[in-house]
């Protein structure tokens, strides 16, 4: 991203006409490789929770691009509540990580209840911005643009995190602010490590990380 971009006051929303896109890439905080796996946990509402996120060798088609399919699944518990398949690709020009979308499995005692949150970049839908390739403090960003369905955003407001978790200590980690103009008293932070990706989800830690098979 272009400095005088990321001084802006409000949000942007993300440009991809002078992008060329890939299905697999890196940046500094966000690695878009098959295999690469990234294992968080914590405490929900009391209950040990699970976050496993993986770079799978699926891709999706949407509109003239070809996206990665980066599965998340959740558990609390020790029972699956999500699992979505989220569509990402990478822009060649600036490093950043688009996001193109997911599809999204809610479960309740073992069944699917609900698609909630599920979106594609398609007609009024455009993509966001999953990490930028040079995320400067001050800059503000789309991370979904789906018109009632989900508008979130985030702000980088540092760039010089230390953090302690069960897979070792980080730092000069990247932490930002999340919103969503869907409930704009709604925030949540979340750090990323260089050359990792995500170490703090909300309550979870990162305790593994790395390519699996």
């Amino acid at each position: 991203m272009q400095i005088a971009e990321a001084q802006k006051n409000d949000f942007t929303k993300p440009q991809t006409s002078s992008c060329t896109f890939s299905s697999t890439g890196r940046n500094q905080y966000f690695i878009l490789e098959v295999g690469y796996q990234l294992v968080l946990e914590g405490k929900e509402d009391g209950k040990s929770a699970r976050l496993i996120i993986l770079v799978t060798n699926q891709t999706k088609k949407i509109g003239n691009v070809e996206t990665r399919v980066v599965t998340e699944t959740e558990t609390v518990g020790g029972k699956t509540v999500e699992i979505s398949r989220n569509y990402f690709a990478f822009c060649k020009e600036t490093s950043s990580v688009y996001y193109f979308g997911e599809d999204v499995d809610m479960y309740k005692n073992g069944k699917v209840i609900n698609h909630d949150g599920s979106w594609i970049a398609v007609g009024k839908n455009q993509p966001g911005i999953a990490m930028p390739g040079n995320p400067l403090v001050g800059f503000k960003y789309y991370q979904e643009v789906a018109p009632d369905v989900a508008l979130d955003r985030a702000e980088v407001i540092s760039v010089s995190e230390e953090l302690q978790t069960p897979a070792g200590k980080f730092i000069n980690c990247l932490k930002t602010e999340e919103t969503t103009e869907m409930n704009p008293k709604e925030k949540e932070y979340k750090i990323y490590a260089p050359g990792i990706g995500l170490l703090k989800d909300d309550e979870l830690l990162l305790v593994k990380y790395g390519f699996v098979k």
